[in-house]
């Protein structure tokens, strides 16, 4: 119960509802040398607690509905993206150039999964766009880690070289990281926000967000499990994708359920997207920071354009330090920040049993918005919320105590935890919500769409 309340506080809650929470504890859940399940417990029950205070707000409850956490739940949820499977296919998790590889003294790991990371990452290592993986290893063994790790960033690719933990708490962008909390809440005006209307708490099931129009402009993998967390607990989502830059296809069923889909081009089709802006209530970003504010989207610009409006920001290293404008992912982060050399063994990296601080920052940061959603119905104000996977990255090596051997229950594999839906992409076999607490739903209301399948408006 610490790590969740000391997670609840963090999101802005107070001391009162944290004592509604029940966990459910089992042996071998995300087994790590790092304390996994601790942190996935956690993120999962303040979001779960955020969402029941604020139904209990709507619904006029005299007190909030008890929050039940299991372990089983929150470890198949945090599998949701290696767990679908399409029509009994298994998903595409990482593309071949996606992975570790040695260097002339030590390791790197890179992504590619996006045909423009591979053909970045292909061209700063002076390769044709056809090299085959022995090629990639052959060049990548003649250089050093943090050259590959400049020359790669540089042209826009990702990579980075494996890091002790002892070499990130050297490194200026840990120091900038740990100076940080866990999650940045900032109110930027005293406007008045929109209220939501009254929920009937005698009507199943409860849906605290209900009514609230998120307008979800993220990518992999935190802020669209954060977004489809929203939609879970009955939010318009709508998430718009540029039509450039199509979405994998297995990433974006699994984290689409509850959603609806659109493209749509910031620079050809301003009218249409200020459109939804002025009826929007909450906006998530998940773009490097800084990438949109070109297209006048930071914060302050869109609270001055709807006031009221509660901003979600997700980045991987932050929005400060050398690294601030850099791209990244769950998995490059473990490699940076000691995770996977702790991971490791025999000379080996290794990695978290799952994309842990991907999920965990997406429910942190739904539970955050949550949270500026209740506090704008006590006293209004547009509201900005900001999370780092690299700022979860320290909380789960150097704050949260190591996990204790318990005689609780034991994880014996997900399948009490998925489900089977018919949907347009086919038969759905997914991972259900881990956010649960009493009235509220079990389920999505609503399989995932094909990408960029639904008009850019409202419902």
């Amino acid at each position: 119960m610490t790590d969740i309340k000391y997670a609840w506080s963090v999101v802005g809650g107070g001391p009162g509802p944290a004592e509604r929470v029940t966990t459910v504890v089992r042996e071998g859940a995300l087994a790590a040398r790092l304390p996994v399940r601790r942190l996935a417990r956690a993120c999962v029950g303040a979001c779960a607690l955020a969402a029941a205070e604020l139904g209990a707000r709507r619904a006029g409850l005299a007190e909030v509905p008890e929050v039940r956490v299991d372990d089983g739940a929150v470890a198949t949820a945090f599998h949701s993206e290696r767990l679908l499977q399409v029509d009994g296919r298994a998903p595409v998790v990482f593309a071949p150039l996606s992975r570790f590889w040695r260097t002339a003294d030590g390791w790197v790991r890179t992504h590619a999964n996006y045909p423009h990371h591979r053909a970045r990452l292909l061209g700063a290592l002076g390769l044709p766009a056809d090299a085959p993986l022995e090629a990639v290893a052959a060049r990548l063994t003649e250089l050093p880690a943090l050259e590959v790790e400049e020359t790669v960033c540089g042209a826009g690719g990702l990579a980075v070289a494996l890091r002790t933990p002892e070499q990130w708490a050297a490194h200026e962008q840990a120091a900038e990281v740990a100076a940080r909390p866990l999650v940045e809440r900032e109110r930027l005006d005293s406007v008045h926000a929109r209220m939501l209307p009254a929920l009937d708490a005698a009507t199943a099931p409860l849906l605290p967000a209900a009514g609230l129009r998120v307008l979800d402009l993220t990518r992999v993998l935190a802020g669209p499990v954060a977004t489809r967390t929203l939609a879970l607990l009955g939010a318009d989502v709508l998430r718009v994708d540029a039509p450039h830059l199509p979405e994998l296809a297995d990433q974006h069923a699994d984290t689409g359920f509850g959603k609806r889909s659109a493209t749509l081009d910031l620079t050809a089709d301003r009218d249409t997207f200020e459109e939804l802006l002025a009826s929007a209530d909450v906006v998530v970003t998940g773009y490097r920071p800084g990438t949109l504010d070109r297209f006048g989207l930071s914060p302050r610009a869109l609270a001055e354009r709807r006031p009221g409006l509660v901003m979600a920001q997700v980045s991987a290293w932050g929005a400060y330090g050398p690294w601030g404008g850099r791209r990244g992912f769950d998995s490059l982060v473990q490699v940076a920040t000691g995770i996977a050399a702790t991971e490791g063994s025999a000379g080996q990296p290794g990695a978290l049993p799952a994309q842990a601080l991907d999920h965990g920052t997406g429910y942190l940061l739904a539970a955050a918005v949550l949270r500026a959603v209740t506090e704008q119905s006590y006293d209004g104000g547009s509201r900005l919320v900001r999370l780092a996977l690299a700022r979860t990255a320290r909380w789960l090596t150097d704050e949260i105590r190591p996990d204790r051997a318990t005689d609780g229950l034991t994880y014996e594999g997900p399948d009490a935890w998925l489900a089977e839906t018919d949907s347009p992409l086919g038969r759905l076999r997914h991972a259900l919500p881990p956010v649960s607490f009493t009235g509220g739903p079990a389920d999505w209301a609503r399989p995932p769409v094909p990408w960029g399948s639904d008009p850019a408006a409202w419902r």
